[in-house]
């Protein structure tokens, strides 16, 4: 075949251009990103949108279909090309912007430039040095920067230009914009909103009080800010009552009675089956289900009740947990302790009180061991156990010590060790 005759049957050639690569990602996207430049010239509008489909990008420039991806996907990337499609699924509507691609030449240009005068440009010192004997003369290279480039010169085989820094507006003197009418407004919903999340036992008090201002002034309506402004208690309008609470966040007595027994006879020690029990009632799907099955066995109950009254029963059968107990607290607690022993309070002790504490717990110790040495006698034992509550004490205290050698046979308190 004659050359003339081949170059004619090879087509038209594409543009391309080396050192474009270097910032479109690669050559295949250099190679589509100055064709569609060559085809959007062509256009009568130049700022309307490129009509092409894969197949004529193919037969024009030889880039396959999984070629053409990977180059537009680099070039969407770095803000070069955007992209969208029509009607017609094998068209594409495509958008070289040569806007972006003058500022990123410009960027790769002046990061070379950066470079190359710190290589040509850097100072070389002389340091001689002596021993006594001879001079000797070593080139040391000092690489300086640039005091107001602000730019680092540190380069990468693999990345030849810099990334650009991530620079943020900020506003000199940035202040809240709220509903409030005053600083002092603002910084009293501060404390008010600050004290209601240390109540609730939230942790980080303060970053729920940033998120409800900051939504705020974003425009979202908060019920705190209602609530500061009429003079109610922040959080009261917020609280919802469930059908088996009493007021919200206080079921029915009776019906957290009878999950805490629930636990308690399950083998869960008293504090953990009263833990397990108000975190069920918190949740509004479990306590929903939870108060059906109780109303459904208070049902059971009261009808068993009432055929009971029917038979003659003056007082029928009522499970424990709908008795009247008084309201545990802190308080009730404290004083029951207190009048033990003063050891046994929960109150707070300084140092002073801990060393009377630890003064108090040796006196019973000694006090302990003192009747341990000197047992009570057989017939105050005997005496007290005539009584039923004294025969319970006594033997309860005969098998606490063993160390005095008394036992109990035929109802009698005997010495065990006569001698």
């Amino acid at each position: 075949m004659k050359l003339g005759v081949f170059w004619r049957l090879m087509g038209n050639s594409a543009v391309y251009y080396p050192k474009l690569a270097k910032v479109t990602g690669g050559v295949t996207a250099a190679v589509l990103f100055c064709q569609l430049l060559q085809k959007q010239s062509e256009l009568e509008n130049p700022h309307d949108w490129v009509k092409i489909t894969v197949d004529e990008i193919e037969s024009e420039t030889g880039l396959s279909y999984t070629e053409q991806r990977l180059a537009r996907k680099r070039l969407v990337e770095r803000s070069l090309l955007k992209q969208r499609l029509v009607d017609d699924v094998k068209i594409m509507e495509l958008w070289p912007d040569i806007d972006a691609l003058e500022q990123r030449l410009e960027e790769f240009l002046q990061s070379n430039c950066l470079v190359t005068s710190a290589q040509n440009q850097a100072p070389v010192q002389v340091i001689s040095q002596s021993n006594g004997y001879s001079t000797k003369t070593t080139a040391v290279e000092l690489l300086e920067s640039s005091p107001t480039s602000g730019i680092n010169n540190k380069t990468d085989k693999f990345f030849h230009w810099q990334r650009q820094p991530i620079a943020m507006r900020v506003t000199p003197n940035y202040q809240f914009s709220g509903p409030w009418n005053s600083q002092e407004q603002f910084e009293e919903f501060q404390r008010a909103l600050l004290e209601h999340f240390k109540n609730k036992g939230i942790d980080n008090p303060a970053g729920w009080v940033f998120r409800i201002i900051d939504g705020i002034t974003k425009g979202l309506v908060s019920p705190f800010w209602d609530e500061f402004i009429q003079g109610i208690p922040l959080g009261e309008t917020q609280k919802v009552k469930r059908d088996w609470e009493i007021e919200p966040g206080f079921p029915y007595p009776a019906f957290k009675e009878e999950r805490i027994q629930y636990y308690v006879q399950k083998g869960e020690p008293l504090e953990t089956a009263v833990a397990k029990a108000s975190s069920e009632l918190r949740d509004p799907v479990v306590g929903k289900d939870l108060w059906e099955g109780f109303l459904r066995k208070c049902d059971r109950i009261a009808d068993d009740a009432i055929r009971a009254k029917n038979l003659g029963v003056t007082t029928p059968y009522l499970p424990p947990s709908f008795t009247d107990k008084p309201q545990v607290s802190k308080e009730s607690v404290m004083n029951k302790l207190s009048a033990i022993g003063p050891q046994f309070s929960l109150a707070s002790s300084k140092s002073d009180d801990l060393i009377n504490l630890s003064l108090e717990q040796q006196k019973v110790e000694d006090k302990a061991h003192d009747s341990i040495s000197n047992p009570p006698s057989i017939a105050s034992l005997q005496s007290a156990y005539q009584t039923p509550m004294g025969r319970t004490i006594v033997e309860k205290q005969i098998a606490e010590h063993p160390e005095w050698g008394y036992g109990i046979v035929d109802d009698e308190v005997v010495d065990l060790i006569p001698f």
